[in-house]
């Protein structure tokens, strides 16, 4: 799916979905090809797209429109479709244009196949932004060259008229993204990686196929940085042709990074090993943050940022908003918005990284098929005595508690709510001081908010409000 500019002169484009990497693949691609039609496809309609891609849209007399429900209609009419993330591969009309022969690229592609430069990077069912986040943190000690791109940074593509040689990205690369890759990036780094978006791919081996991209393509040469604590990046891993940094909390890696006694060790191709910082001066909640800070280690140490530097962009950095975020003690309250746990794992993990103070927690949100029984057990054995349950899978959540332990329906008080008002008031109501009230879904958002961003605020926003 590598495509060359060359390729696509004289071609009618169709650009599906329009959000902020859509307009970024019609900058370029329009900054390329100023006579070229194009066409724009999303499922919005005009009012609902954002103001600057509205006037995009009205500025440019080659633009062809195709917003709305029968938004897919238009996909056999063009030469060539750049498509979104966000649009499944599964869709029917989108596997025809793929089974018609039609050419179909991503921005993720057009990335790859014309940037100058070093590429690490970073994917995994969750930490991926953390990490990516730290790995930018720490490069950017030594050479400001440095740029955080794809789902948490800027769109890659915007940035390519600026690069060279010497440029480093660190793209975070989602599962979508990766899917339709045909050159991995030279530092590859695998976080763990569970089951998520199963509406969005046939099956878990597809899931696991698509995240494993991000090494497929490796040569010798290149690095591939991984969890060596589970089972699917370690057989990924087995699989790589590049040379194989292992991140561990439990054993000893060479190469790699991984907790021995009270420190975060790394130990070199050449065997030499080296202590980068105290556990105890990460300033992430969790003990699963210190994979994710192992993997940024071994970035920097395999990019030649001194552990002294490596150490210091560690302890100066901030958590990620929505991120087991710390919202402040309203009433004698503490409120933590951990909007961004769209996985029950994420939610489990919140659950460990605060300890035995939660009383109540929100959860719930869009259907992905996915199992809360582990989340389930994890509830019953904490103690949180308060759910609150958003549509859809907030009903799924408490059968799968009930299920565990029937007579949970005596001991944890739950409520099924429909908006983010009535949850906050009610955990204001059922939170004692002293103790904690998380926001820790574990499940996307879509539905009543646009995505996990919105859901976070609307809930900081009405803690705050008292």
């Amino acid at each position: 799916m590598g495509m060359n500019l060359s390729e696509l002169k004289d071609r009618s484009i169709l650009i599906l979905g329009f959000g902020r990497e859509g307009q970024s693949n019609y900058r370029y691609l329009r900054a390329a090809f100023p006579e070229n039609t194009f066409g724009v496809a999303d499922q919005l309609p005009l009012e609902k797209l954002s103001p600057e891609a509205v006037e995009r849209a009205q500025q440019d007399s080659r633009l062809r429109l195709h917003l709305g429900p029968a938004y897919l209609s238009s996909l056999a009419v063009y030469d060539v479709i750049v498509k979104s993330p966000g649009i499944p591969v599964t869709l029917p009309e989108y596997r025809r244009a793929i089974e018609a022969g039609q050419c179909i690229t991503t921005h993720t592609a057009l990335f790859f196949a014309h940037f100058q430069g070093i590429v690490i990077g970073v994917t995994g069912t969750k930490g991926k932004s953390t990490t990516a986040s730290l790995i930018h943190a720490i490069l950017k000690r030594t050479t400001l060259d440095t740029h955080l791109v794809g789902n948490i940074g800027v769109p890659p593509l915007d940035l390519l008229p600026r690069s060279n040689p010497k440029t480093l990205f660190v793209y975070e690369l989602s599962s979508h993204q990766l899917v339709e890759l045909r050159q991995s990036p030279q530092i590859a780094v695998l976080l763990n990686v569970v089951p998520e978006h199963l509406d969005y791919y046939e099956n878990m081996e597809q899931y696991v196929a698509a995240k494993e991209n991000i090494t497929r393509y490796q040569a010798e040469s290149d690095t591939l940085i991984y969890d060596a604590d589970h089972v699917i990046p370690r057989e990924i891993a087995s699989r790589s042709h590049a040379q194989r940094h292992g991140c561990s909390l439990e054993q000893s890696q060479s190469p790699g990074c991984f907790v021995s006694g009270d420190w975060l060790l790394y130990r070199s191709e050449k065997g030499e090993e080296e202590p980068v910082l105290p556990t105890a001066e990460v300033p992430l909640l969790g003990r699963f943050n210190l994979l994710n800070v192992a993997a940024a280690t071994a970035v920097g140490m395999r990019m030649g940022v001194p552990a002294e530097e490596i150490a210091e962009a560690v302890r100066e950095f901030h958590p990620l908003e929505h991120r087991l975020e710390r919202v402040g003690t309203y009433g004698g309250v503490t409120y933590y918005n951990d909007s961004i746990a769209t996985v029950p794992e994420a939610a489990i993990a919140a659950l460990g990284a605060l300890g035995g103070e939660v009383e109540t927690i929100l959860l719930g949100g869009t259907d992905r098929h996915q199992d809360f029984s582990e989340l389930a057990r994890n509830l019953l054995a904490s103690d949180v005595r308060t759910l609150l349950l958003f549509p859809a899978t907030g009903e799924r959540i408490w059968r799968a508690v009930c299920e565990q332990d029937p007579a949970a329906i005596h001991r944890l008080r739950h409520f099924f709510v429909k908006t983010m008002e009535e949850a906050v008031a009610l955990a204001r109501e059922h939170t004692s001081k002293g103790k904690i009230c998380l926001h820790s879904p574990a499940s996307p958002s879509f539905g009543l908010f646009r995505d996990y961003r919105e859901r976070g605020e609307k809930f900081k926003q009405l803690v705050r409000e008292r």
